[in-house]
């Protein structure tokens, strides 16, 4: 049953906010290597994505209750780091807490989207449902280049292990196939190399 506007509205505010506090708990509270999910642009993306996933049908709705969500999540991140472990308020609405937001809304509007698109057809289908196992899969990317630094630990293996199965297991959630699974698969690796060179290309230019 698709929500209606009202419920997409408040279960944006309400989830965002508990995005932000409980993505504070699991990286402070839980252990390595659970805890870097807490830590991970991936998580906030999947979570978009399964925003707009639940609303069903409506693009528009879904990207702004998903942008909503994250924008949200950000504010209340530092609020209950501040109120946990004693950080500074100011954070609140420090350049870095706003850098977030604007991401929030560029992933809020793609994530959110393409989870509208995966309960779809054809290749909307097949995109909306690759992209939240590309970013994973992009993490895992990441994890890789850290595993084999002698600067990190080898232990970043299990990262990359984590993200590889949560990315393969949202292809088996949303693939109503065999073969619409292994398309997605195929369509998710370039798509994840795609937004490892852009977070190569944006951390190049915001350092």
């Amino acid at each position: 049953m698709r929500p209606g506007d009202r419920t997409v509205a408040l279960a944006s505010v309400v989830g965002g906010f508990l995005l932000g506090v409980l993505d504070f708990c699991w990286i402070k509270w839980l252990p390595f290597p659970v805890a870097e999910l807490g830590n991970s642009t991936a998580t906030w993306a999947v979570a978009a994505f399964f925003f707009g996933y639940w609303v069903r049908s409506g693009w528009l709705r879904a990207a702004l209750g998903a942008t909503v969500l994250l924008v949200v999540a950000v504010p209340s991140y530092y609020l209950a780091a501040a109120i946990l472990q004693g950080d500074d308020l100011a954070v609140l609405w420090a350049p870095s807490s706003l850098i977030w937001m604007f991401f929030g809304v560029l992933a809020g509007v793609v994530f959110g989207t393409a989870g509208t698109w995966a309960r779809g057809a054809g290749w909307r289908q097949v995109v909306g449902a690759a992209l939240p196992a590309a970013v994973f899969f992009e993490e895992a990317a990441r994890f890789v280049g850290k595993a084999n630094d002698p600067d990190y630990s080898s232990l970043a293996w299990w990262n990359v292990a984590i993200d590889v199965a949560l990315g393969l297991l949202i292809v088996v959630l949303t693939g109503e196939s065999h073969r619409r699974r292994a398309l997605v698969v195929a369509v998710a690796v370039p798509l994840a190399a795609a937004i490892l060179v852009s977070f190569a290309l944006v951390g190049g230019a915001l350092s």
